[in-house]
């Protein structure tokens, strides 16, 4: 089934939804980490990723989400954490708690590639340049990926 979360959202309305999601850490050879720009916000960043279709396992979803939002094709490399404390109001009221599952991911090929749909910009930052991020879960996930975490949990 696509797009889970509109099919969802048909039934309920705005009320409050878990939604499950998958989101990837990208480094490249200079040792800087993938940022997304992201449509739905103004100059607001955060990590690839996406939501969980059904049927779908969470690795197969980020290898999915990173292949739509930045044409590069990836492999997990191991899993860092689960980040389920968050809540979120998105601009036209949904309300959901979001779960996320965050993996380390390699590159396997691709070129990155902004659809100007869901993804305004790309681009690799040093960790200590680190622009705005569009939620607190981003933060605590990226703190936790540079802090070497891996089986974190909050």
């Amino acid at each position: 089934m696509g797009d889970y979360a509109k099919w969802i959202r048909g039934k309920v309305g705005h009320d409050t939804i878990i939604l499950n999601f998958s989101v990837a850490c990208i480094i490249n050879e200079n040792g800087e980490i993938l940022l997304q720009k992201r449509s739905d916000k103004d100059d607001i960043w955060g990590l690839p990723g996406g939501a969980v279709e059904i049927g779908e396992s969470i690795e197969d979803a980020v290898i999915r989400e990173v292949k739509e939002e930045t044409g590069l094709n990836v492999e997990v490399e191991h899993f860092i954490g689960v980040y389920s404390k968050y809540f979120h109001t998105y601009p036209n009221g949904d309300r959901s708690q979001s779960i996320c599952h965050l993996f380390k991911c390699s590159m396997l090929n691709g070129e990155l590639m902004v659809d100007n749909k869901e993804t305004f910009d790309l681009k690799f930052f040093d960790k200590n340049n680190i622009p705005k991020l569009f939620i607190e879960q981003h933060t605590d996930m990226l703190n936790d990926f540079f802090q070497g975490k891996r089986g974190a949990f909050r």
